[in-house]
């Protein structure tokens, strides 16, 4: 599937409102930082074919494994426990207090919509 920019733009603002809801958006970006790190780290080191890759990528901790997650009705308990746990173990450079808490009671909580990894493209065209 080919997409262009313009489109690919206008699908990811489209996701990112529908996420954001009421959240304010000083606690949003954490979020969405953090998605974006998986993702791009997925992507480019997560193959194993590095020889000293910045971020290592466990098994169980990428960006397919968290959109396994889907539609459970504890999702926020599992990226907690299952893929930001599996990073911070692999990493001495993390600690658990970089990420934000994908189950926390005091924020609205964000379920990934299959908008989101639908705006995925496999090739971006200019």
């Amino acid at each position: 599937m080919v997409i262009r920019k313009s489109d690919l733009y206008s699908s990811l603002w489209a996701s990112c409102d529908e996420l954001q809801g009421g959240m304010d958006a000083s606690q949003y970006k954490d979020y969405v930082i953090f998605l974006l790190l998986i993702k791009y780290s997925t992507d480019e080191y997560g193959h194993g074919n590095e020889v000293a890759p910045p971020v290592a990528i466990p098994a169980g901790a990428s960006f397919q494994d968290m959109l396994d997650l889907r539609g459970k009705s504890d999702i926020g308990d599992k990226i907690n426990a299952q893929v930001i746990a599996l990073l911070v173990n692999a990493s001495a450079r993390l600690a658990r207090s970089d990420f934000p808490d994908f189950n926390d009671s005091n924020r609205r909580r964000i379920v990934p919509s299959t908008t989101v990894s639908s705006a995925m493209p496999t090739r971006i065209s200019g």
